[in-house]
């Protein structure tokens, strides 16, 4: 009988020790992240938690099979772009990234039981979810209108299939048309979008209708970088005068959308419910958090959701986060770079609660562009930081293009824009 000694006796123990501390690490489950919506917030959080922790499984549902951006998609109503050239493919994020893509739609959040149900068929467990679903409309604020229209009415949004409908209406419609643009009240994703919509159709109408006109009936009293709109609308497209391609009615003076007649294109707008026809209408509805979130108990009654505005973890569920339009983040307005800043944060967040370790303090970036027309760009852009737990702007970090700027200035900041669109879906699917 061969006899154990000390020595045998260590080196065994140290050796089944190591054995089940690798045994414990081969067995342990991967921690798992889900993220809804494959949009400029969701997918940075994916591509950011992958890169700083390999070994986190991440998954990202998405109904689409391709993403069609909203940033830049009304230079498609203008002629200045395809809709081929806002097309993007998911392929790279799970080739490059291992990111798991599933396409299908997120009909059901149990945060009990941690798992997404799919409209396909079974469910997905996470350990933290990441809610990121856009936005969706409050069709019923507007009588005469809904869903079932938007073929013959769009409201393009939602970048893609509406876009090219908008665009082929108005490539129909006759020289002397009349172009309505109903603008719904605050908040509304991406601020100044309608308004640099305005200004890419009146480009075209500009070189190719020039007797048109374009009508903004707008829910609000004021718009986002206004001064530099008009000073552009004047310039290009002779705002003010009689001859103008543009009107801009603001809600003290008859804007606001109230009703619509389908059939007839018209809409009633107004104290008084003034009647006003169009040619080509384009009505924009008042929007709230995507339906996941609305029917997941993670907005409250604004109809968007509240946050901890510096992880944005869901103040109403936990381990559930929730990042761009859908989301209340304080001063930030609600935009594609705004997702994208918030995704990175959130990512960061996320991993920080999985190893259960500090967060550092926060900062986000908003910068967005608008092109008025040929060789005409403005920009707002800003740096937030947290101030007593919200999100504000940061007053010696914020500013928008000067007015009465050169042509070369102008000139410069279209090209900037491109460059900003250009490094944005880089980011993201490459």
């Amino acid at each position: 009988m061969s006899k154990l000694t000390r020595r045998h006796f260590l080196a065994l123990a140290a050796g089944t020790g190591a054995a089940s501390l690798l045994g414990y690490y081969i067995l342990a489950p991967k921690k798992k992240v889900v993220i809804i919506g494959g949009g400029a917030g969701g997918i940075i959080a994916a591509k950011y938690i992958r890169k700083a922790d390999s070994t986190i499984d991440v998954t990202v549902i998405e109904a689409n099979k391709h993403y069609y951006t909203c940033f830049m998609s009304n230079e498609v109503l203008s002629g200045k772009r395809t809709i081929e050239s806002i097309k993007f493919s998911y392929d790279k994020l799970s080739n490059r990234y291992g990111i798991n893509m599933i396409h299908d739609q997120a009909i059901g959040i149990d945060p009990k039981a941690k798992n997404v149900r799919l409209k396909g068929g079974g469910t997905i467990g996470y350990d933290r979810l990441v809610v990121s679903p856009g936005v969706d409309f409050k069709w019923e604020a507007i009588k005469g209108y809904d869903a079932s229209l938007i073929e013959k009415i769009p409201h393009a949004w939602k970048a893609g299939p509406q876009t090219v409908i908008l665009r082929k209406q108005l490539e129909a419609m006759k020289n002397g048309g009349t172009v309505i643009i109903t603008v719904p009240p605050k908040p509304f994703r991406c601020p100044p979008g309608p308004y640099e919509r305005a200004s890419q159709i009146a480009q075209y109408l500009k070189h190719h209708k020039p007797k048109s006109k374009i009508l903004i009936f707008d829910a609000n009293q004021s718009i986002a970088k206004q001064a530099l709109f008009i000073e552009g609308w004047e310039r290009l497209y002779g705002y003010g005068t009689e001859n103008s391609l543009i009107e801009w009615i603001p809600s003290e003076q008859g804007g606001k959308l109230v009703g619509v007649d389908a059939d007839k294109k018209i809409i009633y707008a107004g104290e008084f419910e003034d009647q006003h026809h169009a040619d080509v209408l384009n009505i924009i509805p008042p929007q709230k958090a995507g339906k996941i979130a609305i029917e997941s108990g993670l907005a409250n009654e604004s109809g968007w959701c509240p946050i901890n505005q510096k992880t944005f973890e869901s103040s109403l569920q936990k381990d559930i986060y929730v990042i761009g339009d859908a989301c209340i983040a304080g001063a930030m307005m609600k935009s594609g770079y705004s997702a994208n800043s918030q995704g990175k944060v959130c990512a960061q967040a996320i991993i920080s609660s999985l190893k259960n370790v500090g967060i550092i303090e926060p900062s986000f970036a908003n910068t967005c562009y608008s092109i008025v027309g040929d060789e005409f760009g403005i920009s707002v852009t800003g740096i937030y930081r947290l101030q007593a737990g919200k999100i504000e702007i940061s007053q010696d970090a914020f500013g928008v293009s000067p007015l009465d700027a050169s042509p070369e200035y102008r000139k410069t900041e279209v090209a900037y824009a491109y460059s900003w669109y250009n490094n944005m879906t880089h980011e993201m699917f490459n």
